[in-house]
C-alpha cells in the first residue's frame, strides 16, 4: 500500500500519516528497521536504504564529517571566486555557452536563470518516491565535499525529506548526461522559494509547502543551482528501486516455476546443486536452491511421482535462465550502488589540493549499460514464465491435465484466453528491451554530443517490470488451476503459494470473465504477499 501511495501523488495524503501520526510501533511494522535515522556520510549508501528513505519514509541526517567537508569546499570556492578565477558553471555559462564569462553581477542571477532554464520536462507527476530517492542521492553526493555547494542547500533537501515535502517533478526530458537536468532543475525550484511540491496529500506552491513544513527557503547563489542539479540522481534512484523489486519478482518467478513443475510431473534431477556447482555460476545455483527449497517434501522431490527422463527446456534450463538474471541484477546492483556513493558532479572541487577539475562525472552510462541489461532480462524470464504456462494449456505437453486447465473442453475454454493476454504483454517487453544507452541523440550545439539516454532506461523498465507482474500472475493462477487437479501431496512452499492464490482467485470451474483474475493476481504479485507467506514458512528463497 505504500508503494502504491508514493507512486500516486493523489493519493498523498494517507502518506503523511506515515510521516506524522502513527505511533512508533506501527510504524516499525511498516517500515524496515523502524524510524531508525540514516545517517548520510558520501559513502555506504545502499540500495536497501534508497527504498527505506524513498519509499517507507525512513528519516535521514547528515554525519558531522560530512558537514564540515561540504563548508572546507564551499570556502575554497568562495575564496577562489574573490581571486576572479574562471570555473565553469560558476562565473560561466554551461554547454555551448562555457566560454561565456559572468560579471559579479551575473554570477547570482545566473543560478536562477539556469534553473528556469533547466526545469524543462514534460509529461505526468514522477512518482514519489523516485524524487525522493534523487534527492536522497544528491544528499549523498554533498556529503563527499566535492561539490562547492552551500550546507544551507544540502541541509534544505534533509529537512525536504524528514519532512514530507516532495517536489513536483515531471517524469521525462532528461537524456541522462550532464546528469538528470531537467527533473532535477523542478527540484531545484524548491531552492528558490518557487516550483510546486507534495505536502500532507496537497499539490501546493513551493514557497507554500515550505513555509508550512517550517523550512526556509535558501536561496540560490554562486555555484548552488548547478550542485544542485548536475548528476544522474533521478535515473540511478529509478534504477535501485527497481532492482529492489525486481529480486522479489525473480524470487516469484522461482514460486512460479516450482508450481508449475509440480503440476506438470517435473524430473527434478536438472535441480540438483552437484550440477550447478560444476559449472560455477552463482545465480544458477541459486535458483535451483531456491526451487528445490519450494518443491521439499513433497511427493515429486521424494520420487514418488513418474516422470520424464527430460523435460523441455523450458522446464529443466529455468535455473540456468532465472540464474543469469540474478547475475545480470547482482552486476547492475554493484554499479548503481557505486554511482549511489560516488560523486556524479562538474565541476568537481578538491579543497586539499585547492583544485578544481571539470570533466563528465556526470554521464549516466555507467549506470544506463547495467541497467539496460536488468530490464531485458526480466523480458527473458517473463518469456520462460509463458512457456511453461503454455505446457500447462496444451494437452500435448501437459502430462494428462485437461485442455486449457477447464474440465468443460469444448463448451468452455478454461485459461486460453490469458495466454493471449500473457503473450502480448510479452511482445511489449521485447519493444521495450532494445537498449537506450545506444540511442544518443547530440544536444546543445554538439557541446554534448553523446549523452546515455539513461532515463529512458528507467522509464522502460519499470513498465517491462509492470508487464512481468501481469506475465506471471497469469502463470501462478495457471499453475494453481492445474495443481487442483492433481491429487499427490506437494512442497511446503508450493502449498502455501497455492493457498494464498486461492484467497484472491478461485478454481475455474465454469467459464467466468477472467479480466477480474488477471488484475487481482497482477496486484498480489506486486504485492509481495505470495513471497512473504512463503519465506515466513520455508525460508528466504535468496
Amino acid at each position: 500500500m505504500v508503494n502504491y501511495l508514493l507512486k500516486n501523488p493523489v493519493d498523498f495524503f494517507v502518506i503523511s500519516i506515515l510521516f506524522h501520526s502513527f505511533d512508533t510501533t506501527i510504524s516499525n511494522k511498516l517500515i524496515p528497521g523502524g524510524f531508525m535515522t540514516l545517517i548520510i556520510k558520501g559513502s555506504g549508501l545502499t540500495i536497501q536504504d534508497v527504498v527505506d528513505v524513498a519509499r517507507y519514509g525512513k528519516e535521514v541526517d547528515l554525519h558531522p564529517e560530512a558537514m564540515h567537508r561540504i563548508k572546507k569546499c564551499r570556502a575554497m570556492l568562495e575564496n577562489k571566486i574573490l581571486a576572479g578565477e574562471i570555473m565553469y558553471g560558476v562565473n560561466t555559462g554551461i554547454g555551448e555557452f562555457s566560454e561565456v564569462v559572468l560579471n559579479d553581477d551575473q554570477v547570482k542571477d545566473f543560478q536562477k536563470y539556469l534553473i528556469y532554464n533547466h526545469a524543462a520536462g514534460i509529461g505526468d507527476p514522477m512518482p514519489l518516491e523516485h524524487v525522493r530517492g534523487a534527492m536522497l542521492g544528491r544528499i549523498n553526493v554533498h556529503a563527499h565535499g566535492n561539490s562547492g555547494v552551500r550546507p544551507e542547500i544540502t541541509m534544505t533537501l534533509v529537512d525536504m525529506l524528514n519532512k514530507g515535502v516532495t517536489p513536483y517533478v515531471c517524469q521525462k526530458g532528461s537524456v541522462g548526461a550532464c546528469g538528470d537536468l531537467a527533473p532535477m532543475s523542478q527540484i531545484a525550484l524548491l531552492m528558490m522559494g518557487e516550483g510546486k511540491a507534495y505536502y500532507k496529500g496537497k499539490l501546493l506552491e513551493g514557497r507554500e509547502a515550505l513555509e508550512k513544513a517550517g523550512i526556509p527557503v535558501p536561496g540560490l547563489q554562486a555555484r548552488d543551482g548547478l550542485a544542485t542539479i548536475n548528476g544522474s540522481n533521478v535515473l540511478t534512484a529509478m534504477s535501485a528501486i527497481f532492482l529492489y523489486d525486481a529480486n522479489n519478482w525473480l524470487k516469484q518467478a522461482e514460486i512460479a516455476t516450482a508450481m508449475s513443475l509440480e503440476a506438470l510431473k517435473a524430473n527434478m534431477k536438472p535441480y540438483l546443486p552437484k550440477l550447478h556447482e560444476v559449472r560455477g555460476f552463482a545465480g544458477a545455483v541459486r535458483s535451483a536452491a531456491a526451487i528445490r527449497k519450494m518443491v521439499a517434501g513433497g511427493d515429486l522431490a521424494e520420487g514418488l511421482v513418474k516422470c520424464k527422463v527430460q523435460d523441455a527446456y523450458s522446464m529443466r534450463s529455468t535455473p540456468q535462465v532465472i540464474g543469469a538474471a540474478h547475475d545480470a541484477l547482482a552486476y547492475a546492483r554493484s554499479q548503481v550502488e557505486i554511482e549511489l556513493n560516488g560523486v556524479g558532479d562538474n565541476p568537481i572541487f578538491f579543497p586539499d589540493e585547492n583544485l578544481q577539475l571539470s570533466g563528465a562525472n556526470f554521464q549516466g552510462s555507467p549506470v544506463a549499460v547495467p541497467m539496460d541489461m536488468a530490464g531485458y532480462v526480466i523480458t527473458m524470464v517473463s518469456v520462460l514464465s509463458e512457456r511453461r504456462m503454455n505446457r500447462l494449456n496444451n494437452p500435448a505437453l501437459s502430462v494428462g491435465l485437461p485442455a486449457f486447465l477447464t474440465k468443460g473442453a469444448g463448451m468452455f475454454s478454461g485459461l486460453m484466453l490469458s495466454q493471449y493476454t500473457a503473450d502480448m504483454q510479452i511482445v511489449e517487453q521485447r519493444i521495450l528491451s532494445a537498449p537506450a544507452c545506444i540511442q544518443s541523440i547530440p544536444a546543445a550545439a554538439d557541446q554534448e554530443d553523446f549523452v546515455s539516454m539513461g532515463m529512458n532506461t528507467a522509464l522502460k523498465n519499470n513498465q517491462i517490470l509492470d508487464n512481468a507482474y501481469g506475465i506471471l500472475g497469469i502463470e501462478l493462477m495457471a499453475a494453481a488451476q492445474a495443481l487442483d487437479f492433481r491429487e499427490y501431496k506437494f512442497g511446503a512452499g508450493v502449498t502455501k503459494a497455492k493457498e494464498v492464490i486461492r484467497k484472491y482467485v478461485d478454481f475455474l470451474d465454469i467459464d467466468r470473465p477472467l479480466y477480474a483474475d488477471h488484475n487481482a493476481m497482477k496486484e498480489l504479485v506486486k504485492s509481495c504477499e505470495i513471497l512473504t507467506e512463503v519465506e515466513a514458512l520455508i525460508g528466504k528463497l535468496g
